[in-house]
């Protein structure tokens, strides 16, 4: 098929490339001429694994090209896919859809003959009746306009693995036309066996904000079960060996730390309360809301920890190293990342902090440049009273304590992420401490 993908960032580009892989044709259009340049050029603005080579790939090929142009996307694709992004509105709680409704305002007027659009971006419930109604009164061919709603379930880091083997596939659609759409997009897909879910819009729409909301409900059950641990002595790690033995629950999603950050897992649950709360559902939310007021507390939980550790040395003019700027590992994307938070935190406290990332320097500089940084892992310690692991990179996991323990004069290592197995860390002299975890 001849696609197109509107919007260009961690949703777009690895879309637009995995389309391309599927032996589509594909144009990608943003409005940054600057990174459609970038892309054209084959290389590749975010960090995601694997992205890189088949974005290369592909633009080399002639398959996939990149326009600021929309009206070269509606000239010749037959179904245009929205990927804009969604950030929470200035109320704090619901999506601002502002960048889907521009999206349609700039892509309708040019479409003159039958196509469809297919949403990826995460909407609030109702959006699909009203981007559906906005595209045919502004297109020439009118009602010959489908919309699909067709959410999105990426794993940040998984992007490109996520788009070509998803565990599923949705669709919300209102007509057979606008099925057979999907089913011939996603072909390569459906045939290696991937389900597919053909919904009515707004169960789709529900759909991705229920899956995002229920892992944050289950990343702060966990958090919370872990500042059990912390004051009755217990240890969170085989708690959470001993809850996901069972079927029903599983260990997915439930590593303690200091909560969930990046684009899509905040901004999702605050706008699934709200939606809950807007269709009268208020158990439900109340039980949304505990989950976030959780999870806004895991920085101050990870303060207590350190500065138990530190005893009666204060934070005040400590050197302090944190490893970790992303919000998880295998991104370089440092929106509302726990990591960052706590650098911050610590920074207030009157710390020295440096920030020691393996893809995320970059990117963080940019939000944050009050901050030091550094993406040498040996000397990020050097001269450290202090270091704080706050992304889980199995760059800290495989780590050589050993090599590392001369570096910092008194090796404290605090493990806010409980990825760390401390044994080898403690034999080399190191102290370390964990969250919900007994042991120093």
């Amino acid at each position: 098929m001849l696609v197109s993908v509107i919007g260009c960032g961690h949703l777009g580009i690895p879309h637009a490339a995995a389309m391309a892989h599927l032996g589509h044709q594909v144009i990608g259009v943003d409005v940054d001429q600057a990174k459609v340049d970038r892309l054209n050029a084959g290389e590749c603005p975010i960090f995601e694994d694997g992205l890189p080579e088949l974005l290369a790939r592909h633009t080399a090929s002639g398959r996939l090209r990149f326009t600021t142009d929309i009206r070269d996307a509606a000239a010749v694709a037959e179904l245009h896919f929205i990927g804009v992004g969604t950030p929470i509105d200035a109320d704090g709680r619901s999506y601002d859809n502002g960048q889907v409704f521009g999206a349609i305002r700039q892509l309708a007027p040019h479409l003159h003959r039958p196509c469809t659009i297919v949403g990826k971006s995460t909407v609030t419930v109702g959006t699909t009746v009203q981007v559906t109604a906005l595209a045919q009164r502004l297109a020439p061919v009118g009602g010959a306009v489908e919309v699909v709603w067709n959410p999105e379930f990426l794993r940040e880091g998984h992007a490109v693995e996520d788009t070509l083997r998803p565990d599923r596939l949705i669709a919300g659609v209102t007509s057979t036309k606008g099925e057979k759409a999907i089913r011939e997009v996603y072909a390569g897909i459906l045939d290696a066996g991937v389900p597919i879910f053909i919904t009515d819009p707004q169960t789709a729409e529900l759909a991705k904000g229920a899956a995002n909301s229920y892992l944050g409900l289950k990343i702060s059950y966990i958090n919370a079960v872990a500042d059990m641990c912390e004051a009755a002595g217990g240890d969170i790690s085989k708690i959470v060996e001993i809850l996901g033995i069972d079927p029903r629950i599983g260990a997915g999603g439930m590593r303690p730390g200091i909560g969930y950050g990046g684009g899509c897992l905040p901004k999702d649950v605050r706008a699934f309360t709200a939606s809950a709360r807007q269709l009268g559902a208020d158990r439900a939310a109340g039980l949304l809301l505990a989950a976030e007021q959780v999870n806004e507390t895991r920085i101050d939980v990870a303060m207590g920890l350190i500065t138990g550790a530190l005893g009666d040395r204060p934070v005040k003019g400590a050197r302090v190293t944190v490893w970790g700027a992303a919000f998880k590992p295998g991104t370089n994307d440092v929106r509302e990342s726990p990591a960052l938070a706590l650098a911050h935190a610590l920074q207030r406290a009157g710390g020295t902090v440096t920030v020691h990332d393996p893809q995320a320097v970059a990117t963080a500089v940019i939000r944050n440049p009050e901050l030091d940084y550094t993406d040498d892992l040996p000397a990020s310690l050097d001269g450290a009273d202090l270091v704080v692991l706050a992304t889980e990179w199995p760059e800290y996991r495989q780590a050589n304590p050993q090599a590392l323990v001369d570096r910092p004069a008194n090796p404290l290592l605090i493990d806010c992420r409980t990825t760390l197995d401390p044994e080898p860390w403690r034999a080399t002299g190191w102290t370390v401490h964990q969250l919900g975890r007994p042991g120093k």
